[in-house]
């Protein structure tokens, strides 16, 4: 019998049966279901890497060693892998590798919308996409065989829709493939200029190779229906387009949209009377198809951002929907904020109500810009708070230094602010570094870095010290506040600011919603206390409102932190 998957879980099962032996990869929405569905199989040994230029040559290292292997990571992630992904595809692979990367149109839970597939292009590395979670399956699967038919690195690119949805599945059983040994092989391996000259033959030749493969492979099919409109599609589009015009238009359904054929196209577009390419973001496709010298309906009536709906397409494709077939897209607005009780939001208020600069990084204490904190001021990529505060403080000198601070997290900091740091200790600026050491990965799910002392099955692994570590790199001012302790937090933060030497603050306390971590009852609200000064309401916490101008508290969300009582003059926030 089938059985429902999520796209990644999916994904992780088509790793197991493939034979895959090591995985390594950076947790990041909407990938990271992927490597924690990987390691409940004993048989495939699972990490989280510091980042995931890291784990992209794990990957790489485990494949040259002669097993199968696998990295994880969300369209930003290869950003950060790009180093190594440009080069492997020049030396190509020993066993196979494949590489997940998970777009997030919509920007559910990212910085940016960027269209990972032109790195497959860039990085002339072939690309697989999946629309639903049998494609995710078996087109993992049939990533190895193409990895290790062509010698390269295969990319599968998922998307949110994709990842996170459920369809049936039917699960058959792993099965190892040959041996394949190590040799050593200098010319193949060891990329200096003499030895990949060589090789980029060999990559432009293994295109066209691939290019012939797409014309007639079963990842790309047509489905021939009215010959009126013919849509050339993939990923989570197709399904949006079959639930629009079932069998009343014709569909070109690509699997594999990197190399792209080139007489498939061509053959399809002959059949029908007018040609449509419909995906998101970037037109990709549409390119393709205009250099083909084909007339196309593309981007002139779909948007270039945002994810599609069927509603939408059926609007640009002049097509109806039937009202019990169309999705309400007009939803109240929920935007996410800090749980209640969560660690940062007592430094946050600090830092607002001292009128600090905050050159903020990425992860839940993100929501720190948000109001009423309204207490962070950029945020652009992993690691960039440490790196820019010493460009901002290089650029402003004395005039910024005693105002502005930096906040990264724990994860963050091993995955890109460690080398930030060693900037700032390097060429000295007087800069304040804020840690928010939450013992945990929060943004994407609660996963271990190495910072917790355990690893991704939650077995003791090594733990870096932070205190330490920050101090090896030449900070002698680094302290440890509690973010509870709103006292503390402002005294000690006035401190550092004052000092003439960069400095380290960590604010450690673990996430409220981490499982050991044991709360004190909720605090009550004492009605003929309280004045309505709306004091307590200055932090955002979900778990206090006013109520015909009374503090309220929500017993079903509050955790008990305190935080609100060292805000409440009146004394109408009390213990319970």
């Amino acid at each position: 019998m089938g059985q429902l998957m999520l796209g990644n879980q999916a994904f992780a099962r088509g790793l197991y049966e493939a034979g895959c032996s090591v995985v390594s990869s950076y947790p990041g929405t909407p990938s990271t279901e992927v490597t924690e569905e990987a390691a409940k199989y004993d048989e495939i040994y699972c990490e989280w890497a510091p980042n995931e230029k890291v784990a992209m040559e794990v990957a790489f290292g485990a494949s040259l060693a002669g097993k199968r292997s696998f990295c994880g990571m969300k369209h930003v992630g290869l950003n950060v892998a790009a180093d190594p992904l440009f080069t492997c595809s020049y030396t190509g692979v020993n066993a196979g590798m494949v590489i997940c990367v998970a777009d997030d149109a919509g920007m559910h839970s990212s910085q940016n919308e960027q269209d990972s597939r032109h790195y497959a292009e860039a990085a002339k590395v072939p690309m697989l996409e999946p629309s639903d979670s049998h494609e995710s399956y078996e087109f993992a699967k049939k990533a190895y065989e193409l990895s290790e038919k062509f010698d390269t690195p295969v990319i599968i690119k998922m998307c949110t829709r994709v990842a996170h949805s459920q369809s049936v599945v039917e699960k058959g059983g792993r099965v190892m493939p040959e041996p394949v040994s190590y040799e050593k092989n200098i010319a193949k391996y060891v990329m200096m200029p003499a030895n990949a000259i060589r090789r980029h033959p060999f990559v432009e030749e293994r295109t066209r190779k691939l290019t012939e493969y797409a014309e007639n492979c079963e990842l790309n099919r047509v489905e021939m229906g009215d010959a009126r409109i013919g849509i050339i599609t993939s990923s989570t589009s197709y399904q949006y387009v079959k639930e629009v015009f079932g069998g009343n238009a014709s569909i070109l359904k690509l699997g594999m949209v990197y190399p792209l054929p080139n007489k498939l196209i061509l053959d399809f577009a002959a059949k029908v009377e007018k040609l449509v390419v419909v995906e998101e973001l970037d037109p990709v496709i549409e390119n393709h198809c205009r250099k083909l010298g084909l007339a196309v309906t593309g981007k002139d009536i779909l948007p270039l951002e945002g994810e599609y709906s069927q509603n939408l397409i059926a609007k640009s494709l002049g097509e109806a929907v039937p009202d019990y077939r169309s999705l309400g897209e007009q939803l109240p607005g929920r935007p996410p904020v800090m749980c209640a009780g969560c660690p940062h939001r007592g430094l946050f208020y600090i830092l607002s109500k001292e009128k600090c600069t905050v050159l903020g990084d990425i992860g839940c204490y993100t929501l720190g810009a948000a109001a009423p904190l309204n207490a962070m001021e950029m945020t652009l990529c992993m690691g960039a708070s440490v790196s820019s505060i010493h460009g901002f403080n290089k650029a402003l000198g004395a005039e910024s230094e005693k105002k502005t601070v930096a906040v990264i997290g724990d994860s963050t900091f091993m995955h890109s602010g460690m080398t930030g740091l060693a900037n700032i200790a390097y060429n000295q600026s007087n800069s304040t570094v804020i840690i928010l050491d939450n013992s945990i990965t929060g943004m994407t799910g609660h996963q271990q870095n190495p910072t917790t002392g355990f690893n991704i099955k939650g077995d003791p692994a090594g733990k870096i010290d932070l205190e330490g570590l920050c101090r090896s790199m030449g900070f002698e001012r680094v302290a440890v506040v509690d973010p509870y302790r709103l006292d503390e937090c402002e005294r000690v933060i006035r401190e550092e600011l004052a000092a003439d030497a960069p400095s380290v603050i960590i604010s450690r306390r673990p996430c409220a919603l981490l499982k050991y971590v044991k709360h004190n009852k909720p605090i009550k609200a004492i009605t003929e206390n309280c004045k309505g000064c709306k004091a307590c309401m200055r932090l955002g916490c979900p778990a206090i409102s006013i109520r015909d101008g009374k503090a309220v508290i929500d017993n079903t969300l509050c955790a008990g932190c305190g935080v609100c009582r060292q805000l409440c003059k009146f004394d109408a926030l009390q213990e319970a």
